[in-house]
């Protein structure tokens, strides 16, 4: 459209559009002080002060000076009062008739009355001054929506829209909005508004980039509408919302199995009759909210196979029916009925038989609702706890101890039972005398006095068998206990209960996988790209390490190929790889994957892989002779193999033959771990030192020492003699011992290399490093 074919009535909403544009930040109190919305009241108190200062028509002589100190005067008085303040954060005015704004008000009026117009011939419906007002007690805020609504969606769903001003299509939904609002709210569904334009934060958080836009809440797992806006469409989507397996339909096959699980799951069981085929919303919402404490089922009363159970219990076809069922199957412990079924209604009955006669333990939770902490002398509550076993040797005394719960049940008085063997410390913690006790049951009178675990407490005397004696001795102590609280004379702290009914980790985590797929399916058809963006970074930096490693690794690979070196012609290399171990007496080559590198220690190499090793490395070093060199390589490979991994660690092997004297010196530092004979002594080239390993820290001068075993079939030689030791000492060994016997020698040295990782070893310092030569 032209500007030139405007007409005058056009003209004239330009105009005004223009005039609302440039009033609207001077009507902003955080905009007139200079603030942000985040400030606090020292800052705002602050900019108030200095800007007062500037436009006071004492001081200042400009014509627009005393508009100017009134706009911030009212700014002041909005934002230095948390109530006003709130309210303009959240409806985009303080909440007054007059005031701040009256003044840009009257301004505009004053424009506009010269063309002899009021703003009320424009009537624009969208405007947040012409907002709908049902929608005012439904409106959420950013910390009310973390704080409450969110912990609140795991008691209900909550249906909330996203809005603006200036929105047309919210204009349209509006009349549907507003009459499944109230038909949902009033079965328990949680109703929330977000008007983007005050509430950006709060409507980014939950990713609703459009407006008008609806959202489901559920377990604090946000859900987007994405269908027509009818009331059909807006109930099934709630009804989606809900898992699948809350409510199971019951008929004459399936009841006595139903109900009979009060024991496995240790909740009441609902059973709702009523002649509707399709399981109510009002009911599912019900099942939701309380499915910790309640099992849930429907019967279709209409429904051929269902005749025995409706004539079992006696019921009404043509009238709702709730019943709910506890320890006892054939009679039902609560009844209600009504032909208008109400919400209230059912809370109200449910509410109060949330738990069995006598529960079972199985959780902290179920501990501290069924035994509150006492809030005042008239609010003594006092459990009864039967410490008892599994299995028909103890069925005895718990029937008779639910018999006498049944009989005795009172507001201030709740009963309870525990097995000893699935809360052991609960059990050891009340029964004074375990022995007594053993294999038999017993009674606690208990009372909780604080949330750390405090109680006091009494055990009665006897064991618990439920005869005629025990239940007068029970009764009489509650009896008691309503005159004398000094009765519970026991006092401990107990530690909190194990939760039987705890799903494995495995089934978590399939369930929680499971989840998370069904959400990036709904993301991936659903979602535009904005919303894609995260899961498409996250899918893009997971390939590009993927093939990045790989690439890098290639790489890696080839250059070892390329570079072996042939400086080092006198180390030898030990190899072994998990299935199958060789070694190589004397050999240059690199060793591959899955091999372990020996180097045997000399004077050529010394200053290199020990004097000057890099800070953080440690160099193995096997102590081994000509004689066991071949056997005891091969199982030191074996044992250190699955430590090679680490780049700090080095392996080498020293010959006894040439370096012994070298070894000597280094010993002489750990004389308690290994004693050294006297050097003059005729013995002293008789001790034999093959099977030691040396971990030696070059850069902080320490060193571990692992010292092989020498009992039974682990000695080298249990027969030899003076003379045959001289031999051994000059390459000349008088007797050949089996390489089992040698290989035992280095048994539980990968313990030992564990504990050298962890810093667990003892360290033996030395001054400096010796020569080896």
């Amino acid at each position: 459209m032209e500007l030139g074919r405007v007409g005058p009535a056009g003209m004239l909403v330009l105009l005004l559009l223009l005039i609302t544009a440039q009033a609207a930040p001077e009507r902003d109190p955080y905009r007139v002080l200079g603030v942000g919305r985040s400030s606090s009241q020292a800052d705002i108190k602050k900019a108030y002060k200095r800007l007062a200062r500037q436009w006071h028509p004492d001081k200042n002589k400009d014509p627009g000076a005393e508009d100017k100190f009134i706009q911030i005067s009212k700014a002041y008085e909005i934002l230095s009062n948390e109530e006003k303040r709130a309210n303009f954060d959240r409806y985009g005015d303080a909440g007054e008739s007059q005031g701040y704004s009256q003044h840009q008000q009257r301004q505009f009026h004053h424009f506009h009355e010269g063309f002899y117009f009021d703003e009320s011939f424009f009537h624009f419906p969208f405007n947040s001054e012409r907002r709908d007002t049902s929608d005012e007690k439904y409106l959420l805020h950013f910390s009310h929506y973390i704080n409450e609504i969110v912990p609140d969606s795991f008691k209900k769903p909550y249906l909330i829209k996203i809005t603006s001003d200036w929105c047309f299509s919210c204009i349209h939904i509006e009349p549907v909005w507003k009459e499944v609002a109230q038909e949902l709210e009033a079965l328990g569904v949680g109703i929330g508004v977000v008007h983007a334009g005050y509430e950006r934060r709060l409507a980014h958080h939950l990713g609703a980039h459009s407006t008008p836009s609806i959202l489901g809440l559920m377990n604090g797992k946000i859900t987007f509408f994405h269908s027509a806006v009818i009331r059909e469409n807006l109930r099934q989507f709630v009804e989606n919302l809900l898992p699948g397996n809350l409510v199971e339909k019951i008929t004459d096959k399936n009841y006595i199995r139903f109900l009979s699980n009060w024991k496995k799951e240790n909740k009441p069981h609902v059973l709702l009759f009523d002649h509707m085929p399709a399981v109510p919303l009002l009911y599912k919402l019900t099942a939701f909210a309380y499915r910790d404490y309640l099992s849930f089922g429907y019967v279709y009363v209409g429904l051929r196979g269902t005749e025995e159970l409706s004539s079992q219990y006696n019921i009404n076809v043509y009238t709702p029916t709730l019943m709910i069922f506890k320890e006892h199957i054939d009679k039902p412990a609560d009844v209600a009925q009504a032909r208008d079924m109400k919400k209230q209604l059912i809370d109200d009955f449910l509410s109060q038989n949330k738990f069995l006669m006598a529960a079972r333990l199985t959780n902290q939770r179920l501990f501290q609702e069924l035994c509150p902490v006492k809030k005042s002398h008239r609010q003594r509550k006092h459990c009864v706890v039967l410490l008892t076993g599994e299995g028909d040797k103890f069925a005895d005394a718990y029937e008779a101890f639910l018999t006498f719960a049944v009989a005795n049940t009172k507001d201030t008085l709740r009963f309870a039972h525990i097995y000893n063997d699935r809360q052991p410390e609960f059990a050891d913690a009340l029964l004074m005398d375990e022995e007594k006790y053993r294999g038999k049951s017993a009674v606690v009178i208990l009372e909780r006095r604080n949330n750390a675990g405090k109680i006091a407490f009494k055990t009665l005397e006897e064991p618990w068998q439920g005869s005629n004696e025990d239940n007068f001795i029970l009764l009489d102590l509650l009896d008691q206990l309503r005159t004398d609280p000094g009765l519970l004379s026991s006092e401990t702290v107990l530690a909190d209960l194990n939760d039987e009914l705890a799903p494995m980790f495995l089934i978590r985590w399939f369930y929680s996988t499971l989840d998370y797929i069904l959400d990036c399916w709904d993301s991936l058809f659903h979602s535009n790209w904005r919303e894609m963006m995260p899961l498409l970074s996250l899918l893009f930096s997971a390939l590009f390490i993927l093939f990045g490693t790989v690439i890098v690794q290639a790489f890696s690979d080839s250059s070892d190929t390329r570079d072996s070196p042939a400086s080092e012609k006198k180390d030898t290399t030990a190899k072994t790889e998990k299935n199958d171990t060789s070694f190589s007496k004397e050999s240059n080559r690199v060793p591959k994957k899955g091999f372990v590198e020996v180097t045997e220690l000399t004077d050529i190499n010394y200053n290199s892989n020990l004097v000057r090793l890099r800070p953080g490395h440690m160099n193995v070093v096997l102590i081994l002779s000509n004689s066991t060199k071949t056997a005891l390589l091969q199982k030191f490979a074996l044992e250190v193999y699955t430590f090679t991994g680490s780049s700090s660690l080095h392996f080498s092997f020293l010959s006894l033959d040439k370096h012994r004297e070298w070894l000597e010196y280094l010993l002489e530092f750990a004389q308690d771990a290994a004693p050294i004979p006297n050097q003059y002594d005729k013995h002293f080239l008789e001790r034999d030192y093959t099977g030691y390993v040396l971990a030696l820290n070059g850069h902080k001068k320490y060193f571990c020492l692992f010292k092989p075993h020498r009992s039974g079939d682990e000695g080298v030689c249990e027969d030899y003699d003076s003379s045959s030791l001289h031999n051994e000492a000059r390459g000349k060994p008088s007797c050949s011992p089996g390489s089992k016997s040698i290989k035992n020698k280095l048994h539980k040295l990968s313990f030992w290399m564990e504990r050298l990782l962890e810093g667990s070893l003892q360290r033996f310092y030395i001054p400096s490093w010796p020569a080896l030569d």
